[in-house]
């Protein structure tokens, strides 16, 4: 008999034995009270009176599903997102909310729409950091009296419709133009800046004017298939001129030779 009252101890002992892991809680109600959060290791209920729920206090990924929305510029768009939180007051998020995951994937997808719902489309696509931060913080206050705290949001992608999506390809076609042309209209612009910086460089002495010039001619000597015309300056060709026009001058005129045509007629006898 005693054997059996033993057996019957251990075995009860065995079956209100729980074994919690490090990252696991233990809410106990005991004939419907709340007891002290327990764990992790090993704990014992008193059968038939003691009711535990299990908490993980790990980090859970909850994936939003794709929501329908029509932005502030009345673009429709499709956007899902991903949301990370975790429990940090067990107690809390058996007590105060019936079911946790569900509830937060609730508060999740509606604050998904009304943020995302004041915003064009613009700020969508350019401004997900900032979008994200928003919808942290908004979710993360509705759920805090639930002992769940919300560390990231994520906006994974936004679906636009594919008309909206070559009106947005032909936009960033033509700001690229834009900017194109900008830039190449202030490369001009400080071409011209510097050209007129050295024109006035240059201008403030003649031998680097000259020697800028045969700087030249040396560049375009390298290619032996153009042709140069190197003029000659002025000073140097004044004097020879002068030479050329004095001798002309002195020379003796002579009897000039007439032509067949204008030979004189003879006289007749």
């Amino acid at each position: 008999m005693i054997w059996i009252l033993l057996a019957a101890a251990v075995a009860v002992t065995v079956a209100s034995l729980r074994v919690l892991r490090e990252y696991q809680r233990a809410v106990v109600f005991r004939l419907g009270r709340l007891l002290p959060l327990r764990g992790p290791g090993p704990i014992w209920l008193v059968p038939l009176a003691e009711r535990m729920v299990r908490v993980d206090l790990r980090t859970v990924t909850l994936t939003i599903p794709p929501q329908e929305l029509i932005s502030r510029d009345n673009v429709p768009v499709r956007v899902n997102a991903v949301a990370y939180f975790r429990v940090v007051d067990p107690l809390k998020a058996i007590t105060e909310v019936e079911n946790y995951p569900i509830a937060t994937s609730q508060i999740a997808q509606t604050t998904l729409r009304s943020v995302l719902g004041r915003a064009d489309l613009d700020t969508l696509l350019a401004e997900r950091e900032r979008l994200n931060d928003d919808l942290r913080k908004i979710i993360d206050e509705q759920t805090e009296p639930w002992g769940i705290k919300v560390t990231t949001v994520e906006i994974k992608d936004v679906e636009i419709p594919e008309p909206m999506q070559r009106a947005i390809a032909r936009q960033a076609e033509a700001e690229r133009e834009r900017r194109a042309k900008v830039i190449n209209a202030q490369g001009e612009a400080q071409a011209a800046e510097n050209l007129y910086d050295a024109a006035q460089t240059l201008g403030r002495s003649p031998t680097a004017i000259q020697l800028r010039y045969l700087q030249t001619l040396v560049e375009i000597g390298g290619d032996q298939r153009s042709t140069v015309v190197f003029p000659m300056p002025l000073d140097l060709v004044q004097p020879i001129l002068g030479a050329l026009g004095a001798q002309r001058a002195n020379a003796p005129v002579g009897p000039q030779t007439p032509l067949d045509g204008d030979s004189p007629a003879r006289k007749s006898p």
